[in-house]
């Protein structure tokens, strides 16, 4: 669990940094990355050699930015499952021979499969290369020079932070039930459902104790951060 943690802190620590590409205007990024985005879905479902020269962009950012290359794949891997298990039944429904090589012929259902793998790890991975080359905090003045409504990007902000809490209380009640029950390995079924009470209780409790110290500090709905970013033609182009 705590790994989860070490995750995010990660991609925090990789957002201060100083290369060419952390110093670009965040608004820049954001919006080379949504184009890029937009670019990986907009191709159909069978393209496959299409998709293969936008692994380009990710490896040029990555490279300029020094992201690590091992710990990025780790992260990316996480998302996998779920574009697994949403193009799972492509084979199993489109029996069409579309591919032939050799005596092999593989269909069309297995070519949307691995489309959509490709489409899905290059959009996880820009999306992580963006997190970590920019920061959370500086997407969330990106989305406000966009006019995203400061409700989203305050909800936004706020989600990703909390999932560190949460990460964070899931830990020490794990550790705390491991301590009184030496004798039972893992969490016993009967013990689920008081512990995902307490899980619940701990974690309102400390996000209303934070809440209440941004108030303290003049929160009022609205994201502020006391920076002034300005950006110039070089970073958009």
């Amino acid at each position: 669990m705590y790994k989860s943690l070490d995750h995010l802190r990660f991609l925090d620590e990789l957002g201060e940094q100083q290369t060419l590409i952390h110093k670009i205007h965040p608004l820049a990024k954001l919006i080379t990355t949504l184009v890029f985005l937009v670019s990986v879905v907009s191709f159909g479902k069978y393209e496959i050699s299409g998709l293969l020269p936008l692994l380009f962009f990710i490896v040029l950012m990555m490279s300029l930015s020094d992201t690590p290359v091992l710990p990025t794949i780790k992260r990316m891997l996480l998302a996998m499952p779920l574009i697994i298990g949403i193009g799972l039944f492509n084979p199993l429904l489109d029996h069409e021979p579309m591919v032939f090589l050799g005596n092999l012929t593989i269909s069309g259902g297995w070519v949307s499969f691995i489309s959509l793998m490709i489409k899905g790890m290059l959009t996880v991975s820009a999306a992580i290369v963006l997190i970590a080359t920019t920061g959370m905090n500086q997407i969330a003045i990106a989305l406000r020079m966009l006019k995203v409504p400061k409700l989203f990007v305050v909800q936004l902000l706020l989600t990703y932070r909390y999932i560190t809490i949460l990460i964070e209380e899931i830990g020490r009640t794990s550790l705390a039930y491991s301590l009184r029950s030496t004798s039972v390995k893992g969490v016993r079924f009967k013990d689920w459902g008081s512990l995902l009470g307490q899980l619940l209780n701990r974690t309102l409790d400390r996000a209303s104790r934070i809440y209440t110290s941004m108030c303290c500090r003049g929160f009022e709905g609205d994201y502020k951060t006391g920076q002034s970013l300005k950006g110039n033609l070089i970073d958009f182009l």
